[in-house]
């Protein structure tokens, strides 16, 4: 390992980024078309492509670093596994009746995406525990027997196991795991003790099918891309990005694959963090747009946010709890994320009242946008950018991909100028504005909805298209001010480079605060870290632990997770600071306090951490300002078409420039309208400046 290098590959929807620091601290990039026949190809040829690029051999390669969006496709696209579930009797609809909430008020033929384990599927055994784990009804192995040999009737190939209380005794299931291995050798299986040993039953049992639902489909991908790595003479064994912003050994990925659902928009907030604390903010709203999809996540003195109440699916993954309900619910650590169905390759298209819709549907990188000749006939928003000439009529990604902005015209003009009645432009820029109101909904449910000011924060605008749409959508909240890094179409992949090697543990310890016996907190922290510790193959005192613990009023349905004051020594001192600690929370959360009421402790968290990540932002490496050229450019009826500069990034090394302009990269573009202004700052990012709006100024004066 000493002295060779370490190179990351993110999968996205249309392209596979590459990213390596060379050996003189410089960043190396490359972009490739992503492969959904096998995603596992696109991520071998992509890293050979930039060993060839950067003239290094294979063996100079000495850790792979990866994130990939296997786990989320199969979720959103219903191809997981077909998953069986066996629960406790009297339990079988706990998936369906999730919990009663619906997430469009005033919509009443919504309906709920289908349980990913049909009701045909889902079996019951006799048994029953109390909620301290007391054996009421024993187990009845021949009702598990049944339920087995239905299973292996039904073309089943995968199982989730969740039983009543199996938190507080993980006995029966621990016995159904047996059994299940002893009749069924091969199957995936899954136990609740295993993947979330917590208390909430709907929560337990969605998060213990979603990782049997992408088991097979992640263990399939993983074994393909080992191999590949294996042919090509790089390293077969490597480290995958998990949700909460830490990098596992990838065979540890095999036995929890739905730790990994949010792993790449996970790498490009770690990116991202790295980013704005070099550039010198401490607050930013992180906004992610590929090809696919586009994210929003929140950076709060200079901190993460995390989570462990998510949402997969329903039209938009988040972890708000103002507006859940529609997606399948995964109650693991991960970076507070929200993720909505807008993308450059999001199909624009009409509803049934002539209403202008865009995505979720994508075209992905095959048959991809109109423009790219490869077989798309429907309009994307890329198209959409390439009739408003924001994009490079040319080629993209530096020449990888030719384009033909006559398809786009054509493909735009059939589905919504035409049936709509208006100028080509204006519905190229109304389809620009449209997907900018839909990434509105990201941003917010990251702000508005915790209560937070999006006016009070920078934007950091990463992701193939990050830095077309990041100034539409930073003007609609006010936001003044725009970063736009180097190598930002890769930052996701970058991210990885700047990851920590680290797991985390949970167990269900319910007590009050004030009488919970000190050893029990002990006694429950230690087995976590030697758990934590034992995956990451590490001595207990070789690793960093870091304690939390999950806190509510009593009567509460919802806690919130906080470090633990007492860490293990759980003095009265201690009781009293993390119940103040709690108190401020919860007020700061919801507006109020409870002195009176007793604070429950739910849940015990142990994280474990291993520093691995570069510690410092490589250096970009400069190229020389390009010639520059000139393009007409539609900038909405306001401008009209403006005769714009199309300029490269070391262009602005002469100064801060005043809009209208287009900075173009390999790894992605930067619109600069004619009211903001573009400057370099000293570690080569990108800062667009918006004009102030009259509202904000009323609001500073207010202050």
């Amino acid at each position: 390992m000493t002295g060779k290098l370490r190179i990351a590959a993110d999968i996205g929807g249309t392209f596979t980024d590459v990213a390596l620091i060379r050996a003189d601290s410089t960043i190396a990039t490359r972009k490739v078309s992503s492969t959904p026949d096998d995603y596992a190809r696109g991520v071998a040829e992509g890293i050979l492509e930039l060993v060839e690029v950067e003239a290094l051999s294979p063996d100079e390669i000495g850790e792979v670093m990866h994130a990939c969006t296997v786990a989320t496709n199969a979720i959103l696209e219903g191809k997981g596994a077909k998953t069986a579930l066996i629960t406790t009797e009297g339990f079988r609809d706990v998936l369906e009746m999730r919990r009663i909430r619906v997430p469009r008020l005033y919509d009443p033929l919504y309906e709920k995406p289908p349980a990913l384990s049909p009701r045909k599927w889902r079996y019951e055994v006799t048994e029953r525990l109390d909620h301290k784990g007391n054996v009421l009804t024993a187990l009845d192995e021949a009702s598990v027997l049944e339920a087995i040999g239905r299973i292996r009737d039904s073309g089943v190939e995968a199982v989730a196991v969740c039983l009543l209380h199996s938190y507080a005794n993980p006995a029966h299931e621990r016995r159904i795991g047996q059994l299940l291995a002893e009749h069924l050798p091969g199957m995936y299986v899954s136990l609740s003790v295993d993947v979330l040993p917590e208390i909430r039953e709907y929560e337990r049992t969605s998060t213990t099918v979603i990782n049997s639902f992408v088991g097979p489909p992640v263990k399939t991908y993983l074994d393909s891309l080992r191999d590949r790595l294996a042919a090509a003479r790089l390293p077969s064994q490597f480290f995958m990005m998990h949700s909460a912003g830490g990098i596992v050994d990838s065979r540890t990925v095999v036995a929890k694959p739905a730790q990994i659902v949010e792993c790449g928009p996970a790498a490009g907030v770690i990116g991202a963090r790295a980013v704005m604390l070099e550039a010198g903010f401490t607050d930013a709203i992180t906004f992610d747009m590929g090809g696919t999809t586009a994210k929003a996540s929140l950076i709060e003195g200079g901190a993460l946010i995390r989570a462990d109440d998510y949402e997969v699916g329903g039209g938009i993954s988040l972890s708000s709890k103002l507006a859940k309900g529609g997606g399948y619910a995964l109650k693991l650590p991960v970076i507070d994320i929200s993720e909505v169905g807008a993308g450059g390759g999001s199909i624009v298209w009409q509803d049934r009242a002539g209403a202008l819709k865009v995505g979720p549907h994508s075209a992905g990188a095959y048959p991809g946008p109109a423009c790219y000749g490869t077989g798309g006939t429907e309009p994307t928003v890329t198209d959409a950018n390439m009739v408003l000439g924001f994009l490079n009529p040319e080629a993209l990604a530096g020449g990888a991909v030719p384009v033909d902005p006559e398809l786009s015209r054509a493909a735009l003009e059939r589905v919504v100028a035409g049936p709509m009645g208006i100028e080509l432009d204006r519905a190229a820029h109304g389809v620009h504005e449209l997907v900018s109101t839909v990434m509105t909904r990201a941003v917010k449910s990251v702000t508005t909805f915790r209560g937070l000011d999006p006016r009070d924060f920078a934007m950091i605008a990463f992701g193939g298209n990050g830095g077309i749409h990041s100034v539409s959508l930073a003007r609609s909240l006010g936001v003044r001010t725009v970063i736009v890094p180097p190598g930002a179409g890769v930052l996701s992949a970058l991210g990885l480079l700047y990851a920590d090697i680290e797991t985390s543990a949970s167990a269900a310890l319910l007590r009050r605060l004030d009488a919970v016996a000190p050893e029990a907190v002990a006694e429950g922290f230690a087995a976590l870290a030697a758990q934590t510790a034992a995956e990451l193959g590490r001595e207990i005192d070789t690793v960093e632990l870091i304690h939390e613990a999950d806190f509510r009023y009593r009567g509460q349905a919802f806690e919130l997770t906080l470090p633990f004051a007492g860490g293990l020594a759980l003095t009265p001192e201690a009781t009293a600071t993390a119940r103040e600690e709690f108190d401020a929370a919860h007020e700061r959360s919801y507006g109020y306090r409870l002195a009176e009421t007793p604070v429950e402790i739910v849940s015990l968290r142990v994280t474990a951490r291993v520093q691995k990540g570069a510690g410092s932002l490589p250096e970009y490496r400069r190229r020389e300002a390009a010639p520059e050229r000139r393009r007409s450019v539609y900038f909405g009826p306001e401008w009209g078409r403006v005769d714009t500069a199309v300029i490269n990034r070391a262009a602005l090394l002469a100064g801060t420039r005043q809009g209208p302009a287009i900075i173009e990269e390999y790894e992605g573009t930067t619109i600069v309208p004619p009211d903001c202004t573009a400057a370099l700052d000293a570690k080569g990012n990108i800062i667009v400046t918006l004009p102030v709006a009259a509202e904000i100024t009323e609001k500073e004066a207010a202050e």
